[in-house]
Formats: C-alpha cells, structure tokens, sequence
C-alpha cells in the first residue's frame, strides 16, 4: 500500500501568502506565456543559464509553459469523492487556464475519477494548446489508500476510463503512476506503448520511479517526462533530477512547495520571502524554476488566492546570493 500522496498540509508560517501588487498576476501570465526576460538574471543558478526558458517541449514537439497545475486537491478530504465546493473547484481550474498555465496534472486515482470529471466539466472544449497529463497505475480501496495495480489490462482500462471521462480522442501525456512489485516494469510500459500506438496516448511518461528503472521503461518505449517527490526540504530524487536533465526529459516535482511550516527566521527561504515581502510558498517555487530548465512543477491548492499566488511566483527575481543559499542551505526545523 503506498501513501505517497497526501492533501494539502496546514500552512503554520511565519510569513503569511501576500499577493503581489499592480500587475504581478498579469506579468507572472506573461512569463508563462514565454516573455521569459523579466525572470531570474542570467548568474541566479549554479549554471547560470540553463533555467531561462519559461517553456519546455516534451520529447520535441509538445511545447508546455513550466509552471503547471496539481489538480490532485481539487478532490474531497483525503482525495476522496467530490469536493465540499463543486462551483470553487470548476473556477479554479478556469482561473488557472486565464493565468496562463496549460499544463494540467491528474489522475485516475484522485478521486477516484473525480478530479478527471471536474477538469473536463470546467475546460471542455478544452482552449487550443492545453495539455492534460494523467496517471494510472494506482488504485483506491478507501480513502487515504493508495494500492498499485499495474498490470497490463488494469492500465488499458485505465487509459480507456480517463479518455471517456477527459472527453478525449487521445492523452497528450499518460504516466505510470508508480512501479508496482508484482509486475515488472516493461510489462506495463509495454501495454502503454499498445495504446499509444492505437493513437490513444501521444507521450508517456512516468512517476516515483529511480534512474535505473526509467533506464527500463526506455528500452521498451520513448519516456518524455518522470513525476517524482521533490522540492527544497527532500532533494531525495536528485539523481532522477540529473538523470532526466542528461536526457532532456520533463521532471514534474509533486509536493514541489513542501511542508514549509516552523522555519527559523534566520533560514534562507525566509529570508529571502521577507526581503522581497512575498510567502516563502512563492520563494520555494522560483528556486525550482531556477534549479533545472527540465522542472515542470505542477503546485496543487483548493484555494483560488493559493492559485493566484502560484502563479505570480514565476516573476519573483531571487539574486545570486539568495538563490545560492537557498540552494546549499538545508531548511532547519524551529
């Protein structure tokens, strides 16, 4: 049973979300819509300009803005049935699409079913460019249970229900939602590849995995993305992060923000959150922009402001030195 996936956690911090003012939200649009020159200064990484680009194009050819959408908390309480606000949940996933993202993650399990219907019943006809990425691979008994099937004909009626469900004639992108140890991994990369090559998927990529799993995955299909758990307090998955920049292949973070609760003031994200009177959630997602051009983060949130906040983090200029710190300074606990 895996529980690698959880609601959003409760946000205790000692700089509170403030929004930018005048026309953050309309800037941090523009920044995901390419104008990629407003962003971090050319020495703010450690390779200064790898992480200009605002855009990354899967495997080549399917161009997508790099600050994506979560759409796992638009769920219920423990992901699971439909959310207490139905009408909330349908404006945020419009609101997201006004700002400028066109990267949408789901999945089957979040729900279940549930997050797949909503994104549909808001967006379809979905607006030209969009790219809805789910998953299959894990099933829900109940709520807070998350239990692999990944066997060949559990994914192919997997990617069959999220079709009817998307209101699509073909995924852009399907990933695997993790590695199930009952069956091998090329056996379900194997049936992905089936109904990729029946049209229905057009990329695959995949979740929770290591390198030498994707090293697997590859020699029975292309992979152009992995989805794994990453951000500045659980660096666990670096190897995948090199590993996927060596190949030029997305890295969606989930949890990209992290707990970021009972930080010290001195800590380096707080630091830099006061010093340019944002919320160290903003300060969390530049540094991942910053980090790698391959990352893709895809932020959940049930609240429309968190949304709004989001977004307007992709026009926050840290400097070298905030960056550098934020970057080699672990994040201490009170």
């Amino acid at each position: 049973m895996l529980t690698n996936e959880f609601p959003e956690p409760h946000r205790g911090r000692s700089v509170t979300r403030r929004m930018f003012l005048g026309t953050s939200l309309a800037s941090g649009a523009a920044l995901l819509a390419g104008k990629s020159d407003l962003i971090f200064g050319a020495d703010s990484s450690t390779t200064p300009k790898m992480a200009m680009n605002m855009t990354f194009k899967l495997d080549g050819d399917l161009t997508v803005n790099r600050l994506g959408f979560g759409a796992m908390r638009i769920t219920g309480e423990g992901i699971w049935g439909w959310p207490p606000d139905r009408t909330n949940a349908l404006k945020l996933l419009r609101r997201a699409t006004e700002l400028g993202v066109d990267l949408i993650d789901t999945a089957d399990a979040y729900g279940p079913d549930t997050s797949e219907l909503l994104i549909a019943e808001a967006l379809h006809p979905y607006p030209k460019g969009l790219v809805i990425a789910t998953k299959g691979g894990l099933t829900r008994p109940g709520p807070g249970e998350w239990v692999p099937n990944c066997r060949p004909e559990h994914l192919k009626q997997a990617v069959e229900g999220s079709l009817k469900r998307l209101r699509l004639a073909r995924i852009d992108l399907y990933q695997l939602h993790t590695v199930d140890s009952k069956v091998p991994i090329e056996d379900s990369v194997g049936a992905l590849k089936q109904m990729q090559d029946a049209g229905k998927i057009r990329h695959i990529g995949l979740s929770n995995v290591d390198p030498e799993e994707i090293a697997r995955a590859r020699k029975i299909v292309p992979i152009v993305s992995v989805q794994n758990r990453y951000n500045i307090e659980d660096r666990k998955s670096e190897s995948v992060l090199v590993y996927c920049e060596k190949e030029n292949l997305g890295f969606l973070p989930w949890f990209p923000i992290g707990g970021g609760g009972g930080l010290n003031p001195e800590n380096p994200l707080n630091t830099a959150a006061k010093a340019h009177g944002v919320s160290v959630y903003q300060v969390a997602l530049a540094w991942l922009l910053a980090r790698s051009p391959v990352m893709l983060p895809i932020p959940g949130t049930s609240s429309l402001a968190h949304l709004e906040e989001n977004v307007a983090a992709a026009k926050l200029k840290l400097t070298p030195e905030e960056w550098r710190a934020i970057d080699f300074g672990r994040l201490s606990r009170a």
